[in-house]
């Protein structure tokens, strides 16, 4: 576990470094974007050591426990096509939007097959009954696991944003997994953490190095199928509990798809500086410190939206083996996002959900 936090700080830390080097393939540029809020070219394939860091220790966990091997290879294997298809676009900045997303779901056919592991149970029993049907389920779980890797990269808009979300989720992942006793899932959430952690290092708060697609969709394809195998293999858990757990990334992207597409006939994959995290960051905290350092605003946003996940998080701990409660939190969640994200887009934001910075204070600038 210390060999995938190491690994993934050292590359990261290399990578930010010496990014003159091979900036031209490797920055995203600042400005010119609707999701950009850095003020000079920044790596953007801090996958590259999150990923590096998985592999190892998952590799190191199947050597040390033979019987894992096997499921931990198949989980990198799995987790490829996701990976690649990001990493492609954040070098080349010219894989179009559905092969990334053909690729995401291809991660997600893999899984299916490969770990034997499939979305049967849902809590609803017409959808349960469907599911019944392999081809449904795999559909079903291909469009799970995908979705999933484009949730992380949609949130992935601020430094330590998606990477704080996806620690907050493992956490909860892990503790679930140990309850049930499933060492392999449980080792599995553990050193994506720890892999997570290095790579924040570098990213949190000073914005040295960004997570790219490669390693939002990695990070969404792991999560994605340990929530499918958790479901799977154990009946005690409720299917609403990985649901409520990530409802902020997975309900981010299903409001932007139909805020997008159904409200402004616009493409589902058109960039925009519409989320809920741009708006705070526009209308909460610059409104309230307009002088204020850019890095210390952008670092500040994540704060927000970690404490925004957490308030599914601690439901969800709590109430895993019990659907009726998950899925009243869950809705509850969705009343107080929308409600909110009405509240400011209105200019009418809370008075307690304000954040009076020191407008001299300065921070490390990106």
């Amino acid at each position: 576990m210390i060999s995938s936090f190491l690994i993934s700080a050292a590359v990261s830390g290399i990578i930010s470094e010496y990014n003159s080097i091979l900036g031209e393939w490797i920055n995203d540029p600042h400005g010119g974007g609707p999701q950009k809020f850095h003020t000079k070219p920044t790596p953007r394939v801090g996958g590259i050591g999150v990923f590096l860091g998985v592999a190892l220790g998952l590799l190191l966990f199947g050597w040390r426990q033979r019987e894992s091997a096997q499921q931990a290879i198949l989980l990198l294997l799995s987790s490829l096509p996701a990976f690649v298809a990001g990493l492609g676009e954040d070098i080349t900045k010219q894989v179009p939007v559905k092969v990334r997303l053909t690729l995401c779901l291809l991660s997600g056919t893999l899984a299916f097959f490969l770990l034997e592991g499939g979305i049967t149970r849902t809590g609803v029993s017409l959808l349960d009954h469907i599911l019944n049907s392999a081809p449904l389920s795999l559909a079903f779980t291909m469009l799970a696991i995908g979705g999933y890797a484009n949730a992380i990269n949609i949130i992935d808009g601020f430094n330590g944003l998606a990477g704080g979300v996806c620690v907050i989720i493992l956490c909860g992942l892990a503790y679930v997994c140990y309850r049930v006793d499933d060492w392999f899932l449980l080792h599995s959430c553990i050193v994506v953490l720890v892999s997570v952690l290095g790579f924040l290092v570098w990213n949190y708060p000073s914005g040295r190095i960004f997570l790219g697609d490669g390693g939002a969709y990695f990070l969404g394809f792991a999560l994605g199928t340990i929530s499918v195998l958790l479901v799977h293999r154990h009946p005690t858990v409720s299917p609403w509990f990985p649901v409520l757990l990530a409802i902020y990334p997975v309900w981010e992207t299903l409001f932007s798809i139909y805020r997008r597409q159904l409200l402004r006939g616009a493409s589902a994959g058109n960039a925009d500086r519409l989320h809920l995290h741009s708006l705070i960051y526009k209308r909460v905290l610059k409104a309230s410190c307009k002088k204020g350092d850019r890095c210390v605003l952008n670092s500040t946003t994540s704060v927000y939206l970690w404490f925004f996940s957490l308030i599914s998080f601690i439901p969800a701990v709590i109430f895993w083996q019990e659907t009726p409660a998950l899925q009243i939190f869950t809705l509850s969640w969705i009343v107080f996002y929308i409600w909110l994200y009405a509240s400011i887009v209105r200019f009418k934001t809370p008075i307690w959900f304000k954040l009076n910075l020191k407008p001299n204070f300065h921070g490390i600038r990106t």
